[in-house]
């Protein structure tokens, strides 16, 4: 599986932007978290009619999303995955997912219902 040098192209924070240009990516996601806002949300479109807790607003770089995603699934108890910068865990798990971000220290904002 080839592997890319630098999976975030671009991003509006100048300083992310500058640790991208030097090579420089984060790899672990509570190192940043402090600084970046979870948007956790319910969506239903495009399942089926099933529901799916959504994570999103999060810039890591694909290992890391996954580590936090499998963190998430255990804390909820069910299946889940990380694709395209989103996490997705099956089920409506906002409350849990919401405390699990606080406390590794990301900010949390609610969306939707």
């Amino acid at each position: 599986m080839k592997q890319r040098s630098n999976p975030l192209v671009y991003s509006t924070d100048p300083e992310e932007n500058a640790r991208l240009q030097s090579g420089e990516i984060e790899k672990t996601p509570s190192s940043k978290a402090a600084k970046q806002t979870a948007i956790v949300s319910l969506s239903r479109k495009g399942r089926g009619g099933k529901s799916v807790t959504l994570v999103t607003g999060l810039r890591h770089c694909p290992e890391a999303l996954e580590t936090l995603a499998k963190r998430l699934k255990q804390v909820c108890g069910c299946g889940g995955s990380a694709k395209a910068g989103e996490i997705l865990i099956q089920g409506d798990h906002r409350d849990k997912v919401a405390v699990e971000l606080q406390a590794q220290g990301y900010n949390v904002k609610r969306s939707g219902g």
